[in-house]
C-alpha cells in the first residue's frame, strides 16, 4: 500500500470522536455505577410559611398557594396542603417536590390501611409520629427531604391536635405553630393573641388571627401570595376550603422612604 501523501490535508475528524459524539481518551472511561452519588443540594420550587392553630373544637392550617422558582412567583396556584383523613392534614413549606413526594407515600399508607377494612383510622399522633420517623431516616441517609410540615387535626376523646416536624425529624406539639418566615412574623402574633384569649380560642378567633397573620406575611415575605387556603378540622370531618383572597391595603406605601 502506497504512503499517504505528507503533503495533503489528513482526513477529516483523524482519530477523532464521529460527529456528534465525545472523546474518549484510552483508560478513562468511566461506568455509570461508578460515578459518585449526589442528592438535591438545596429545593428548586419551594412553598414558604405554614400555619396550624388549635381551637376549642378543632385545629386549622392555614398556607398560600405560590411555589416560588428561586425569586421568580412561578406556580401561583398550587396547595400545600393535603386531607390525609377525616382526623387529620397537613401542611408543608420547603421544596414542592419533596412535598409531592411525601403526598404520593402518605396515600398510599391511607390505601394499605383502607384494606384492611379493621376501621383503624390514622390519628394525628401517629400520622406526627410517623412523619417525624420518615424524615429523620432521610436524613441519616444524608438525602433528607427539604420539607417544615405542620400537622393538625381533632379527636373528640383527645382533643386539638397541632405538631410540627422538619427535614431534621426535630419535632413538638404546640398550641399555634408557624413555619418558614412565620415563624418569626406570625408566630409572636398568633402568641400574643392566644394569651390575650386566655389561652383558648374559638373558631372564628383563630380564622380572624390566621388571616391577620396571612396579611402581615404578604406585607413582610417576599416569597407569600395574596391568596390562601385553609384546612379546618372538626369532629364533623376536614375540609380544605378554596383559595380565597387577602384584604389589602398599601396607603402607606408612599410614607416609606429610605430603602432604596
Amino acid at each position: 500500500m502506497a504512503d499517504a501523501d505528507p503533503f495533503s490535508a489528513a482526513p477529516f475528524w483523524q482519530n477523532g470522536p464521529s460527529p456528534g459524539s465525545f472523546y474518549s481518551t484510552p483508560g478513562t472511561s468511566v461506568a455509570a455505577n461508578q460515578l459518585p452519588r449526589t442528592y438535591t443540594q438545596q429545593p428548586i420550587v419551594t412553598g414558604t410559611s405554614v400555619i396550624g392553630v388549635a381551637f376549642t373544637g378543632g385545629t386549622v392550617i392555614a398556607a398560600d398557594t405560590l411555589g416560588s422558582y428561586g425569586s421568580l412567583a412561578r406556580f401561583r396556584g398550587i396547595s400545600r396542603l393535603l386531607k390525609v383523613n377525616d382526623k387529620v392534614a397537613i401542611g408543608a413549606s420547603g421544596d414542592y417536590a419533596d412535598f409531592q413526594y411525601l403526598q404520593d407515600v402518605i396515600n398510599q399508607k391511607v390505601l394499605d390501611g383502607e384494606c384492611l377494612n379493621d376501621n383503624y383510622c390514622y390519628s394525628p399522633l401517629a400520622i406526627h409520629t410517623w412523619l417525624t420517623r420518615v424524615l429523620y431516616n432521610r436524613r441519616t441517609k444524608i438525602n433528607p427531604l427539604w420539607n417544615n410540615i405542620v400537622v393538625g387535626g381533632y379527636e373528640e376523646d383527645k382533643g386539638s391536635y397541632v405538631g410540627y416536624v422538619d427535614k431534621l425529624g426535630v419535632a413538638y406539639r404546640a398550641p399555634t405553630i408557624a413555619t418558614g418566615y412565620g415563624a418569626y412574623i406570625a408566630q409572636p402574633l398568633l402568641r400574643q393573641f392566644y394569651e390575650s384569649n386566655n389561652n383558648s380560642f374559638t373558631q372564628d378567633q383563630a380564622l380572624s388571627a390566621i388571616e391577620r397573620c396571612m396579611r402581615v406575611l404578604l406585607y413582610r415575605d417576599g416569597r407569600s401570595w395574596n391568596q390562601y387556603e385553609l384546612a379546618i378540622i372538626t369532629k364533623d370531618g376536614c375540609q380544605i376550603s378554596t383559595p380565597q383572597p387577602i384584604s389589602t391595603s398599601w396607603d402607606i406605601a408612599q410614607y416609606v422612604k429610605g430603602y432604596a
